[in-house]
Protein backbone atom coordinates (compact mmCIF):
# COMPACT_ATOMS: atom_id res chain seq x y z
CA UNK A 1 0.00 0.00 0.00
CA UNK A 2 1.59 3.12 -1.09
CA UNK A 3 1.75 6.10 1.65
CA UNK A 4 -0.47 9.00 1.89
CA UNK A 5 2.79 11.15 1.99
CA UNK A 6 4.20 9.35 -1.56
CA UNK A 7 0.49 9.57 -2.76
CA UNK A 8 0.62 13.78 -2.40
CA UNK A 9 3.99 13.61 -3.33
CA UNK A 10 3.36 11.75 -6.94
CA UNK A 11 0.00 14.04 -7.12
CA UNK A 12 1.68 17.36 -6.95
CA UNK A 13 4.30 16.61 -9.79
CA UNK A 14 1.95 15.82 -11.91
CA UNK A 15 1.19 19.42 -13.20
CA UNK A 16 -2.73 18.69 -13.77
CA UNK A 17 -3.46 16.81 -11.05
CA UNK A 18 -1.73 19.22 -8.89
CA UNK A 19 -3.39 22.86 -10.74
CA UNK A 20 -6.71 20.47 -10.52
CA UNK A 21 -5.85 19.85 -6.47
CA UNK A 22 -4.96 23.20 -6.13
CA UNK A 23 -8.78 24.30 -7.27
CA UNK A 24 -10.52 21.80 -5.37
CA UNK A 25 -8.97 23.41 -2.21
CA UNK A 26 -10.15 26.86 -3.07
CA UNK A 27 -13.17 25.68 -3.79
CA UNK A 28 -13.48 24.12 -0.40
CA UNK A 29 -12.05 26.78 1.26
CA UNK A 30 -14.48 29.26 0.15
CA UNK A 31 -17.69 27.40 0.88
CA UNK A 32 -15.82 27.14 4.03
CA UNK A 33 -15.44 30.66 4.88
CA UNK A 34 -18.15 31.47 2.92
CA UNK A 35 -19.97 33.80 5.52
CA UNK A 36 -16.86 35.77 5.98
CA UNK A 37 -15.86 35.97 1.88
CA UNK A 38 -19.69 36.87 0.89
CA UNK A 39 -20.65 40.50 0.73
CA UNK A 40 -24.28 39.86 1.81
CA UNK A 41 -26.68 37.28 3.19
CA UNK A 42 -27.22 34.99 0.33
CA UNK A 43 -30.86 35.84 0.92
CA UNK A 44 -30.74 39.64 1.32
CA UNK A 45 -33.39 41.34 -0.96
CA UNK A 46 -32.81 45.00 -2.70
CA UNK A 47 -36.17 45.23 -4.26
CA UNK A 48 -35.04 48.21 -6.29
CA UNK A 49 -31.75 45.75 -7.79
CA UNK A 50 -33.31 43.19 -9.30
CA UNK A 51 -31.43 41.69 -12.59
CA UNK A 52 -28.11 44.22 -12.23
CA UNK A 53 -25.12 43.26 -14.34
CA UNK A 54 -21.81 42.85 -12.49
CA UNK A 55 -20.74 45.80 -10.89
CA UNK A 56 -18.05 47.83 -12.50
CA UNK A 57 -15.00 48.58 -10.27
CA UNK A 58 -12.62 51.26 -11.55
CA UNK A 59 -9.08 51.45 -10.14
CA UNK A 60 -8.76 55.11 -12.20
CA UNK A 61 -10.48 58.71 -11.56
CA UNK A 62 -9.80 62.08 -13.11
CA UNK A 63 -6.30 62.16 -10.96
CA UNK A 64 -4.99 59.08 -12.23
CA UNK A 65 -4.96 55.49 -10.65
CA UNK A 66 -6.81 55.46 -7.96
CA UNK A 67 -7.66 52.70 -4.57
CA UNK A 68 -10.48 50.64 -6.27
CA UNK A 69 -14.16 52.17 -6.02
CA UNK A 70 -17.38 52.22 -7.33
CA UNK A 71 -19.87 54.99 -8.08
CA UNK A 72 -23.51 55.52 -6.72
CA UNK A 73 -25.97 53.67 -8.80
CA UNK A 74 -29.24 55.10 -9.81
CA UNK A 75 -32.51 53.39 -10.96
CA UNK A 76 -35.09 54.74 -13.66
CA UNK A 77 -37.55 53.31 -15.07
CA UNK A 78 -37.61 54.13 -18.74
CA UNK A 79 -41.80 54.81 -19.55
CA UNK A 80 -41.09 54.74 -22.94
CA UNK A 81 -39.41 51.23 -23.81
CA UNK A 82 -40.71 50.05 -20.41
CA UNK A 83 -37.26 48.92 -18.72
CA UNK A 84 -34.99 49.55 -15.79
CA UNK A 85 -32.16 51.74 -16.71
CA UNK A 86 -29.01 52.49 -14.31
CA UNK A 87 -27.43 55.11 -14.25
CA UNK A 88 -23.68 55.88 -12.55
CA UNK A 89 -23.70 59.23 -9.95
CA UNK A 90 -19.78 60.26 -11.69
CA UNK A 91 -19.62 63.03 -8.47
CA UNK A 92 -20.20 60.12 -5.73
CA UNK A 93 -17.49 57.66 -5.17
CA UNK A 94 -17.44 54.64 -2.92
CA UNK A 95 -13.92 52.99 -2.27
CA UNK A 96 -13.99 49.26 -1.82
CA UNK A 97 -13.20 48.44 1.81
CA UNK A 98 -12.08 45.09 3.76
CA UNK A 99 -13.04 43.78 6.62
CA UNK A 100 -16.15 45.97 6.99
CA UNK A 101 -19.38 44.60 8.85
CA UNK A 102 -17.43 40.89 9.22
CA UNK A 103 -16.93 40.55 6.05
CA UNK A 104 -14.12 40.35 3.79
CA UNK A 105 -14.94 43.42 1.69
CA UNK A 106 -17.67 45.82 1.00
CA UNK A 107 -18.40 49.11 -0.52
CA UNK A 108 -18.50 52.27 2.05
CA UNK A 109 -21.77 54.31 2.85
CA UNK A 110 -24.86 52.71 2.02
CA UNK A 111 -24.15 51.41 -1.99
CA UNK A 112 -23.94 47.52 -2.51
CA UNK A 113 -21.44 45.88 -4.69
CA UNK A 114 -22.22 43.14 -6.46
CA UNK A 115 -19.18 41.19 -8.65
CA UNK A 116 -22.00 38.55 -10.49
CA UNK A 117 -24.67 40.84 -10.76
CA UNK A 118 -28.07 39.95 -9.56
CA UNK A 119 -31.03 37.66 -10.03
CA UNK A 120 -34.43 38.31 -10.13
CA UNK A 121 -34.99 39.13 -6.32
CA UNK A 122 -32.24 41.16 -6.26
CA UNK A 123 -29.95 39.15 -4.17
CA UNK A 124 -26.51 38.89 -4.72
CA UNK A 125 -25.36 36.05 -7.25
CA UNK A 126 -21.88 36.13 -5.94
CA UNK A 127 -22.78 35.51 -2.44
CA UNK A 128 -25.10 32.95 -3.41
CA UNK A 129 -22.93 30.91 -5.39
CA UNK A 130 -20.50 30.64 -2.54
CA UNK A 131 -23.30 29.67 -0.10
CA UNK A 132 -24.62 27.15 -2.71
CA UNK A 133 -21.39 25.04 -2.74
CA UNK A 134 -22.11 23.85 0.20
CA UNK A 135 -24.57 21.47 -0.48
CA UNK A 136 -23.25 20.89 -4.33
CA UNK A 137 -19.47 20.19 -2.85
CA UNK A 138 -20.57 18.58 0.52
CA UNK A 139 -23.34 15.72 -0.41
CA UNK A 140 -20.49 13.87 -2.45
CA UNK A 141 -18.39 13.51 1.22
CA UNK A 142 -21.47 12.63 3.30
CA UNK A 143 -22.87 10.27 0.36
CA UNK A 144 -19.68 8.52 0.83
CA UNK A 145 -20.04 7.42 4.42
CA UNK A 146 -23.07 5.45 3.51
CA UNK A 147 -22.18 4.06 -0.38
CA UNK A 148 -19.09 2.55 0.35
CA UNK A 149 -19.65 1.06 4.28
CA UNK A 150 -22.55 -0.62 2.53
CA UNK A 151 -20.82 -1.33 -0.78
CA UNK A 152 -17.78 -2.74 1.01
CA UNK A 153 -19.58 -4.84 3.49
CA UNK A 154 -22.16 -6.16 1.04
CA UNK A 155 -19.40 -7.36 -1.81
CA UNK A 156 -17.14 -8.53 1.22
CA UNK A 157 -19.92 -11.29 2.44
CA UNK A 158 -20.98 -12.14 -1.38
CA UNK A 159 -17.25 -12.69 -2.43
CA UNK A 160 -16.05 -14.52 0.70
CA UNK A 161 -19.21 -16.66 1.61
CA UNK A 162 -19.26 -17.50 -2.59
CA UNK A 163 -21.82 -20.42 -3.75
CA UNK A 164 -25.83 -19.57 -3.67
CA UNK A 165 -25.56 -16.92 -1.16
CA UNK A 166 -22.94 -15.06 -3.79
CA UNK A 167 -25.46 -15.78 -6.28
CA UNK A 168 -28.40 -14.49 -4.93
CA UNK A 169 -26.75 -11.62 -3.53
CA UNK A 170 -25.27 -10.46 -6.28
CA UNK A 171 -28.68 -10.53 -8.57
CA UNK A 172 -30.24 -8.10 -6.15
CA UNK A 173 -27.18 -5.77 -6.81
CA UNK A 174 -27.45 -6.11 -10.64
CA UNK A 175 -31.21 -5.14 -10.23
CA UNK A 176 -30.87 -2.59 -8.56
CA UNK A 177 -28.07 -1.44 -11.59
CA UNK A 178 -30.07 -1.99 -13.88
CA UNK A 179 -32.76 0.66 -12.86
CA UNK A 180 -32.48 3.84 -14.82
CA UNK A 181 -30.58 5.67 -12.40
CA UNK A 182 -31.56 9.30 -12.97
CA UNK A 183 -35.44 8.63 -13.16
CA UNK A 184 -35.14 6.37 -10.47
CA UNK A 185 -33.62 9.36 -8.41
CA UNK A 186 -36.61 12.37 -9.85
CA UNK A 187 -39.20 9.32 -8.83
CA UNK A 188 -37.99 9.12 -5.35
CA UNK A 189 -36.60 12.93 -5.12
CA UNK A 190 -40.50 13.64 -5.94
CA UNK A 191 -42.14 12.22 -3.69
CA UNK A 192 -40.17 13.73 -0.86
CA UNK A 193 -42.93 15.94 1.70
CA UNK A 194 -43.50 18.96 0.70
CA UNK A 195 -43.12 20.55 3.92
CA UNK A 196 -40.03 19.22 5.12
CA UNK A 197 -37.05 22.01 5.40
CA UNK A 198 -34.23 22.15 2.62
CA UNK A 199 -31.77 20.58 5.44
CA UNK A 200 -33.44 17.67 5.63
CA UNK A 201 -34.54 17.39 2.45
CA UNK A 202 -30.54 17.51 1.70
CA UNK A 203 -30.12 14.73 3.77
CA UNK A 204 -33.15 12.41 2.30
CA UNK A 205 -31.67 13.30 -1.45
CA UNK A 206 -28.45 12.22 0.07
CA UNK A 207 -29.69 8.69 0.99
CA UNK A 208 -31.70 8.81 -2.56
CA UNK A 209 -27.85 9.18 -3.72
CA UNK A 210 -26.20 6.58 -1.91
CA UNK A 211 -28.89 4.29 -2.26
CA UNK A 212 -28.86 3.57 -5.98
CA UNK A 213 -24.92 3.98 -6.03
CA UNK A 214 -23.60 1.11 -3.75
CA UNK A 215 -24.70 -1.61 -5.96
CA UNK A 216 -21.58 -0.74 -8.79
CA UNK A 217 -19.12 -0.77 -5.80
CA UNK A 218 -20.41 -3.78 -4.13
CA UNK A 219 -20.00 -5.70 -7.81
CA UNK A 220 -16.05 -4.97 -8.00
CA UNK A 221 -15.21 -5.36 -4.64
CA UNK A 222 -16.75 -8.79 -4.61
CA UNK A 223 -14.63 -9.72 -7.36
CA UNK A 224 -11.43 -8.91 -5.69
CA UNK A 225 -12.64 -10.45 -2.57
CA UNK A 226 -12.64 -14.27 -4.26
CA UNK A 227 -9.43 -13.39 -5.47
CA UNK A 228 -7.87 -12.12 -1.72
CA UNK A 229 -9.73 -14.94 0.26
CA UNK A 230 -7.33 -17.92 -1.32
CA UNK A 231 -4.45 -16.12 0.09
CA UNK A 232 -2.42 -17.79 2.78
CA UNK A 233 -2.77 -15.33 5.36
CA UNK A 234 -7.04 -15.25 4.98
CA UNK A 235 -6.25 -19.43 5.24
CA UNK A 236 -4.74 -18.96 8.24
CA UNK A 237 -6.86 -17.13 10.20
CA UNK A 238 -9.74 -19.36 9.51
CA UNK A 239 -7.45 -22.28 11.03
CA UNK A 240 -7.02 -20.12 14.30
CA UNK A 241 -10.78 -19.62 14.47
CA UNK A 242 -11.09 -16.24 13.95
CA UNK A 243 -14.98 -15.39 12.75
CA UNK A 244 -15.71 -14.71 9.11
CA UNK A 245 -16.86 -11.38 9.78
CA UNK A 246 -13.41 -10.30 11.65
CA UNK A 247 -11.75 -11.86 8.81
CA UNK A 248 -13.52 -10.03 6.06
CA UNK A 249 -13.44 -6.84 8.00
CA UNK A 250 -9.49 -6.90 8.89
CA UNK A 251 -7.59 -8.57 6.98
CA UNK A 252 -9.44 -8.90 3.28
CA UNK A 253 -11.19 -5.33 3.08
CA UNK A 254 -8.02 -3.47 3.78
CA UNK A 255 -6.56 -5.09 0.71
CA UNK A 256 -9.20 -3.24 -0.98
CA UNK A 257 -8.09 0.44 0.02
CA UNK A 258 -6.65 1.11 -3.09
CA UNK A 259 -9.40 0.61 -5.09
CA UNK A 260 -11.71 2.40 -2.39
CA UNK A 261 -9.59 5.42 -2.67
CA UNK A 262 -9.51 5.66 -6.38
CA UNK A 263 -13.93 5.21 -6.65
CA UNK A 264 -13.87 7.59 -3.68
CA UNK A 265 -12.91 10.04 -5.72
CA UNK A 266 -14.12 9.34 -9.09
CA UNK A 267 -18.05 8.84 -7.23
CA UNK A 268 -18.24 12.55 -6.34
CA UNK A 269 -18.49 14.19 -9.40
CA UNK A 270 -21.60 11.69 -9.74
CA UNK A 271 -23.56 13.26 -6.32
CA UNK A 272 -22.68 16.66 -7.78
CA UNK A 273 -24.08 16.15 -10.68
CA UNK A 274 -27.12 14.13 -8.93
CA UNK A 275 -27.81 17.01 -6.42
CA UNK A 276 -27.32 20.11 -9.03
CA UNK A 277 -29.77 18.13 -11.95
CA UNK A 278 -32.30 17.70 -8.59
CA UNK A 279 -32.04 21.18 -7.69
CA UNK A 280 -32.06 22.36 -11.45
CA UNK A 281 -35.51 20.45 -11.78
CA UNK A 282 -37.16 21.70 -8.41
CA UNK A 283 -36.69 18.85 -6.48
CA UNK A 284 -33.75 19.26 -4.73
CA UNK A 285 -32.66 22.10 -2.79
CA UNK A 286 -35.44 24.89 -3.35
CA UNK A 287 -35.47 28.88 -2.57
CA UNK A 288 -34.79 30.65 -1.06
CA UNK A 289 -32.23 28.78 -0.14
CA UNK A 290 -28.87 28.64 -2.47
CA UNK A 291 -27.95 25.42 -4.25
CA UNK A 292 -25.52 25.70 -7.71
CA UNK A 293 -28.61 23.71 -9.66
CA UNK A 294 -31.66 26.23 -8.45
CA UNK A 295 -29.37 29.27 -9.56
CA UNK A 296 -28.91 27.32 -13.03
CA UNK A 297 -32.21 26.91 -13.31
CA UNK A 298 -33.09 30.57 -12.97
CA UNK A 299 -30.54 31.12 -15.66
CA UNK A 300 -32.03 28.47 -17.52
CA UNK A 301 -34.85 31.13 -18.79
CA UNK A 302 -34.68 32.29 -22.47
CA UNK A 303 -33.95 35.42 -21.43
CA UNK A 304 -31.39 35.63 -19.02
CA UNK A 305 -29.71 33.42 -21.17
CA UNK A 306 -29.58 36.16 -23.76
CA UNK A 307 -29.49 39.22 -21.84
CA UNK A 308 -28.02 37.96 -18.84
CA UNK A 309 -26.15 34.98 -19.54
CA UNK A 310 -23.56 35.32 -16.55
CA UNK A 311 -27.39 34.22 -14.39
CA UNK A 312 -26.45 30.78 -16.23
CA UNK A 313 -22.72 30.18 -16.92
CA UNK A 314 -21.43 31.02 -13.54
CA UNK A 315 -22.88 28.38 -11.66
CA UNK A 316 -22.80 25.94 -14.55
CA UNK A 317 -18.78 26.98 -14.89
CA UNK A 318 -19.01 26.15 -10.74
CA UNK A 319 -20.51 22.51 -11.46
CA UNK A 320 -18.17 21.75 -14.27
CA UNK A 321 -14.66 22.79 -12.89
CA UNK A 322 -15.57 21.05 -9.89
CA UNK A 323 -16.17 17.97 -11.94
CA UNK A 324 -13.44 18.35 -13.92
CA UNK A 325 -11.29 18.74 -10.99
CA UNK A 326 -12.55 15.74 -9.56
CA UNK A 327 -12.13 13.30 -12.28
CA UNK A 328 -8.60 14.78 -12.89
CA UNK A 329 -7.09 14.31 -9.83
CA UNK A 330 -9.13 10.66 -9.42
CA UNK A 331 -7.56 9.64 -13.14
CA UNK A 332 -3.83 10.37 -11.43
CA UNK A 333 -4.71 8.25 -8.11
CA UNK A 334 -5.93 5.69 -10.67
CA UNK A 335 -2.46 5.68 -11.85
CA UNK A 336 -0.55 5.84 -8.88
CA UNK A 337 -2.09 3.44 -6.95
CA UNK A 338 -3.21 0.87 -9.62
CA UNK A 339 -0.31 1.31 -12.49
CA UNK A 340 -1.89 -2.05 -13.72
CA UNK A 341 -5.48 -0.53 -14.64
Amino acid sequence: MTKPVNIINKITKDPIARISLIILLILYAFIAFCDFISPYHPNSRDPKASYLPPSMIYIFDDKGLSFPFVYKTIYTFNNETFTKEIIEDKTKKHYLQFFINHHLFGVSGNERIYLFGTDRNGRDIFSRILHGGRPSLTIGFIGLLIVFPLGLLYGGIAGYLGGAIDNFMMRIAEALMSLPYLYLIVVLASILPANISNSQRFLLITVILSFVSWAGLSRVIRGQVLSIKEEEYVQAAKAIGISDLNIIIRHILPQTTSYVIIAATLSIPGFIIGESALSFLGLGITQPDPSWGNILSEGKELSNMLIRPWILLLPAFCIFISVLCFNLVGDKLRDILDPRG
